[in-house]
């Protein structure tokens, strides 16, 4: 692991995190994605599954044992406390093919590794990273993109938002800020500088 920089991207839902994940990968950083795996470990009937039906209820599956998203979010975003009970089943897991895929990276010889996770803090990933990007935006920004690209309506966007930590929260606890409320040609020129500095 001492071998290996894990750089660590989070920050607020809809913010652009994707954008600047995808800048690195571009540059040939290997990215691993924390939703992806949420999504390999969400087989029906694995361990994680049946540790979410048990603990918000088996309505939360559908009748393949597949997990039913928007019911799973509705109970988990509903408040804080819900979340964090989320939290609790599904960040071991994902940790641990996480670490998984770091080990691979490393004996691949791969100097660099972007995690891309939402979650970062909550999972308490930010304790293996070397460095800490955080990407921000205002809340009527995120909002928006929100709703376009999940689909969902403004309440329920809000109830995500909600959940999570607030900008000042990530300003105190990351080495950068990006800040997205303008262009992407904005965007891209702070990922740059990001880049130039963890990776030079």
């Amino acid at each position: 692991m001492k071998r290996i920089k894990i750089i660590g991207l989070t920050g607020q839902s809809g913010s652009g995190k994707s954008t600047v994940s995808e800048y690195f990968k571009k540059r040939n950083i290997t990215v691993i994605n924390a939703d992806k795996l949420v999504r390999e470990i969400y087989n029906a009937n694995s361990p994680c599954v049946k540790t979410i039906a048990a603990t918000f209820g088996d309505d939360v599956l559908d009748k393949n044992g597949e997990i039913i998203r928007p019911i799973l979010a509705q109970k988990a975003f509903s408040s804080r406390e819900a979340t964090i009970k989320l939290n609790t089943v599904v960040h071991p897991f994902v940790t641990y093919e996480f670490l998984k895929q770091v080990n691979r990276a490393l004996k691949n010889g791969e100097k660099y590794v972007l995690y891309d996770a939402p979650q970062l803090f909550e999972s308490n990933a930010d304790l293996i990273c070397d460095v800490i990007i955080s990407v921000i935006a205002d809340k009527e920004v995120r909002l928006k993109r929100i709703c376009a690209r999940d689909n969902i309506d403004y309440n329920s966007a809000e109830l995500r938002i909600n959940a999570q930590f607030d900008e000042e929260f990530f300003r105190q606890n990351s080495d950068f800020i990006i800040d997205n409320n303008s262009d992407i040609e904005f965007l891209e020129k702070q990922a740059q500088r990001c880049f130039n500095i963890i990776c030079n």
